[in-house]
């Protein structure tokens, strides 16, 4: 299950790293533009991801307890929670924009740019709800190959489009960062229809009569998981624009490299990601169907690859990282910084991948609200005052140790939790 959707994965992620990487030939300052998008574009986009998880886990302990009557309402319920959502998240991104990149200390030039881009990007992402929510519904019952194709294809179209819409072609004016938005919207809404297409023919959705009532327990049981998953999802973003901010008023090269620096993590972290979301419901059905140790020995195995596999990925990325650093930037300072971030992060992947995999283990078992309070903890309690000292002490350089130190820590811990985690509620 996790091959395709690593794939799929992948192929989303393209999407980021292809419009970090075409920005950033059109200067620094556009560069840090995008930067200063990410926390908000990745906090609107966590709600997809954390109501995806719920509709995924609620959706595996139906099956595992062989309460497969009411899927179809179950799925068209959650997607319509998802819709309603987001729609209401872009509303208040359009009102709430230029306040919240003041805040993070962004400077008045760039807000017409950091504009041009997420005006559009806000159109977009109500595309992307009914396929994120969807793959989730299709990998709660075994089927991850297709929702990875369509995600795939997605992602080409957006590789295809973004050079031609940013710089032109023929007679397609150039846009600039207003072109990287546009191309998302349009590969977005074909995968949208991609989706619904699967969708109807898995018959997760379909023409039926859906009444409040039914609405409403599905998304209690959606939001049980999903809630707490959304706004555990939530709080990485947000520590990326605390982040921000700290580095903000050191400089705003550090800014730049580190919204590329994201991006490269989120790419490394592809396996990872993959294993945990094929788990949650590999772990929710197990645990319906009261496998506890088969559940367990799971959870355990794919901690063990997340060292394994990220510490091989942290030894390729440092001999490879001023060859990356200088695809991003042909600024000096910029490189030094995505240099040293590369040198230093990615070292505690492994450890990180751990809390990534115990947190939506965490759904998986029905506490959702532990998965929460671990990610608040590890953020807030360990990470922020570990980054603000590292500030203090070594500026840019600090910040990016003290992220590293503190992953380290908890994923440390996080393994010690999952080898006493017990069957958890029914």
């Amino acid at each position: 299950m996790s091959i395709p959707t690593g794939l799929g994965i992948l192929s989303l992620l393209l999407f980021n790293i292809t419009d970090t990487f075409f920005i950033s030939l059109i200067g620094t300052q556009e560069l840090t533009a995008l930067s200063f998008t990410f926390p908000v574009t990745f906090i609107i986009s966590s709600i997809i991801i954390g109501l995806g998880g719920g509709l995924s886990a609620a959706l595996a302990r139906l099956i595992g307890r062989g309460e497969s009557s009411n899927i179809k309402s179950f799925v068209m319920s959650g997607l319509l929670l998802g819709l309603i959502s987001i729609v209401i998240l872009t509303a208040i991104g359009h009102v709430m924009a230029n306040p919240i990149f003041e805040l993070m200390g962004a400077p008045a030039s760039l807000l017409p740019l950091i504009d041009q881009y997420l005006s559009v990007w806000l159109m977009a992402i109500p595309f992307l709800v009914i396929p994120m929510m969807g793959n989730n519904a299709l990998r709660a019952t075994g089927n991850a190959k297709y929702p990875s194709y369509i995600m795939m294809g997605a992602g080409i179209v957006n590789v295809i489009l973004d050079p031609i819409l940013i710089f032109g072609w023929g007679f397609i004016p150039a846009m600039g960062m207003q072109g990287a938005a546009i191309a998302t919207l349009i590969a977005w809404a074909l995968s949208l229809i991609a989706s619904l297409i699967l969708l109807y023919k898995s018959q997760l959705i379909g023409r039926i009569s859906l009444r409040s009532h039914t609405i409403l327990k599905a998304w209690k049981s959606i939001l049980k998981v999903g809630r707490p998953a959304a706004l555990s999802q939530m709080i990485n973003p947000l520590f990326n624009a605390i982040i921000m901010t700290m580095l903000a008023s050191i400089d705003a090269n550090a800014v730049a490299a580190y919204g590329v620096g994201i991006r490269i993590e989120s790419l490394m972290l592809i396996g990872v990601v993959a294993l945990s979301s094929s788990l949650m419901p590999f772990l929710a059905q197990n645990v319906g169907a009261r496998q506890y140790e088969r559940a367990k020995t799971a959870l355990l195995g794919c901690a063990k690859f997340s060292i394994i596999n990220q510490f091989i990925l942290y030894l390729l990325i440092a001999l490879m990282a001023n060859p990356i650093a200088n695809l991003f930037s042909n600024d000096s300072a910029v490189i030094q910084y995505i240099v040293v971030f590369l040198y230093l992060v990615p070292f505690a992947y492994g450890a990180l991948g751990i809390v990534i995999i115990f947190a939506n283990a965490l759904n998986a078992y029905n506490r959702p609200g532990s998965s929460l309070l671990l990610n608040m903890a590890r953020l807030f309690l360990i990470m922020l005052p570990m980054a603000w000292l590292g500030k203090e002490l070594l500026g840019a350089t600090g910040i990016f140790a003290a992220i590293a130190i503190g992953n380290i820590f908890m994923g440390g811990a996080c393994y010690i939790l999952a080898n006493r985690v017990t069957e958890g509620n029914e």
